[in-house]
């Protein structure tokens, strides 16, 4: 298990330590070198080393305004904001992120430049440890050990630049101004083949568990579910199987029995974990209570799931509700894959802090906070992440968020076998989807089918509803190639009212069904499955040229 923390007497320090190592100019690229000070005082000891170390682990920046940089791959804030509101499973309630998949994306847009800055902010501490530890004396294989974690760090990084931009420059090493004023866009395919060769060359460097003394610093198991992502994202399919294979073959991970636990503080130090980002209260503490409690227990319910992740949960009997005869209609919450009513709170059936949760537009606003008219929710809440013991600051939780759990090693090394044309026998199943699907909170009935065209539909449904708002569901549809069929048209939210009495309700637009309309998207292929290069960088690089459609 990897955590992202390391002690708070060092963060101190190490804050101090990032306002001079990365302060300076506008353009993200155009970064100066350590000054003499840094250089000639601070990379001599193994302490100096540990303390870089931490800088690159580090999470939150502030940009030179004091404001702080919160879309970065290793928070939660891009995962639920940037990689699932996104997308078909929901959205956020400012619709500060709709201009991704709503035809509008443009290079100048927000939550875009921040990502591409963020990842390469990050990079930048990656070149500038690596630039400078072979000045440091200490043991060879303390070195290479954090060499191999900084590296890890680092082509995590240039994966999703390259997965989300394509060709993106690819610097290995601290420039000057100047060089960093006239770098060009390096192929995708160079990128991707630079990430896997410094995943590969690091995996071997990495130990396979740590002592407590080192909680929270990279292992194999989290590289090499790195690994397999990049692999599954560029189709070599038997390349992904055997990484994936290997964490299965290390015998550390597990699936936990339990399921609403392992999203918050409970479910800390999980077997299933590979990696995680650990916040601290007060020092690296979260919103995501903020974000995803409702109004009525004083949250903000930024994430509105939408109806269409609902229809996915299966029934019970472990059929989709378009062929399962316990599906009711009118009834639709009943009979449903457990995971349903532990992932999305839904109106008046859902229990949080002992108080039901009501959003049906003929409840009373100003004693139901959440009711559906009041803002632009789906009446659903995001039930998953939100911590029912929890009665801190809201803004300070200090629940760890998870990256990558063995449930999504399993599954995708089952779609992996599918597409590698390995034979699908009851073994394979059993020791993957139905090990998830099994877990003793859920017991959902075992999967058979064998069929590979039948069992894709539903490994892809299964990896829905397991890993729902967990920040994969934008990576799935891009590298399936289905965003511009799945991000388009309507999208609703919770059942107001019959179907017979849906062409007569007037209080809230519905389908024919009695659905809530809630949203519509309109995702272009020709252009998004890119985003835009930021115009700000382009403004400063003349070098840099822009992704079609932009």
């Amino acid at each position: 298990m990897e955590k992202y923390k390391m002690k708070s007497g060092i963060v101190t320090t190490v804050l101090f330590l990032l306002n001079i190592l990365i302060s300076g100019c506008d353009s993200l690229l155009e970064k100066n070198p350590l000054d003499s000070l840094s250089t000639s005082t601070f990379w001599q000891t193994e302490t100096d080393a540990m303390l870089a170390l931490t800088g690159v682990y580090q999470l939150n920046e502030m940009t030179g305004s004091g404001q702080k940089l919160t879309h970065n791959i290793w928070n939660q804030d891009a995962h639920l904001r940037l990689f699932e509101a996104t997308t078909d499973n929901g959205f956020e309630k400012d619709n500060n992120v709709t201009d991704i998949n709503n035809g509008d994306l443009a290079s100048s847009y927000g939550p875009v430049k921040n990502l591409w800055t963020t990842s390469y902010r990050s990079v930048i501490k990656c070149n500038n440890f690596l630039d400078n530890i072979g000045s440091v004396n200490m043991e060879a294989s303390r070195m290479e050990e954090m060499k191999a974690e900084v590296k890890t760090i680092r082509a995590y990084a240039y994966f999703y630049l390259s997965f989300l931009w394509g060709d993106v420059p690819l610097v290995t090493k601290v420039l000057s101004v100047s060089e960093a004023n006239s770098v060009s866009r390096d192929s995708k395919a160079e990128v991707v083949d630079f990430v896997i060769s410094e995943l590969q060359s690091a995996i071997q460097y990495l130990p396979n568990t740590r002592p407590d003394d080192e909680y929270g610093r990279i292992t194999k198991g989290g590289a090499l579910a790195i690994l397999g992502r990049v692999l599954l994202a560029e189709k070599r399919w038997d390349e992904a199987k055997s990484a994936y294979r290997q964490i299965m073959d290390l015998g550390i991970y597990d699936i936990d029995p339990r399921f609403s636990d392992l999203f918050i503080e409970a479910g800390e130090g999980s077997k299933e974990f590979l990696l995680v980002s650990v916040r601290m209260p007060e020092i690296y503490g979260t919103s995501i209570q903020l974000s995803c409690v409702g109004f009525t227990w004083g949250g903000y319910h930024h994430y509105s799931p939408f109806n269409e992740l609902v229809e996915d949960f299966e029934c019970i009997d472990g059929k989709p509700i378009t062929e399962s005869p316990l599906f009711n209609p009118e009834k639709p919450y009943e009979n449903r894959d457990p995971r349903l009513l532990k992932t999305i709170m839904v109106d008046n059936i859902s229990v949080y802090k002992g108080t039901l949760y009501v959003a049906h537009p003929d409840s009373s606003p100003t004693i139901y906070q959440d009711q559906v008219t009041r803002r632009p929710w789906s009446g659903y809440i995001l039930r998953k992440f939100c911590d029912e013991s929890y009665s801190g600051n809201f803004n300070t939780y200090g629940g760890d968020f998870t990256i990558i759990r063995y449930a999504e090693v399993l599954l995708s090394y089952l779609e992996a076998c599918i597409e590698s044309g390995t034979a699908i026998t009851q073994p394979l199943l059993d020791e993957t989807i139905n090990k998830v699907r099994g877990r003793a909170e859920i017991q959902m009935p075992e999967v058979t089918e064998t069929d590979p065209a039948k069992l894709t539909t539903i490994l892809r449904r299964e990896r829905r509803v397991e890993l729902a708002w967990e920040g994969l569901r934008l990576y799935d549809l891009f590298r399936w190639r289905t965003a511009h069929t799945r991000i388009k048209g309507r999208f609703h939210g919770m059942k107001i009212c019959s179907a017979a009495e849906a062409p007569s309700y007037t209080k809230v637009q519905v389908n024919e069904n009695g659905y809530y309309y809630c949203e519509e998207s309109n995702f272009r292929e020709s252009v998004d499955y890119l985003w835009p290069i930021p115009q700000s960088e382009k403004d400063v690089n003349g070098n840099l040229t822009q992704n079609p459609g932009y």
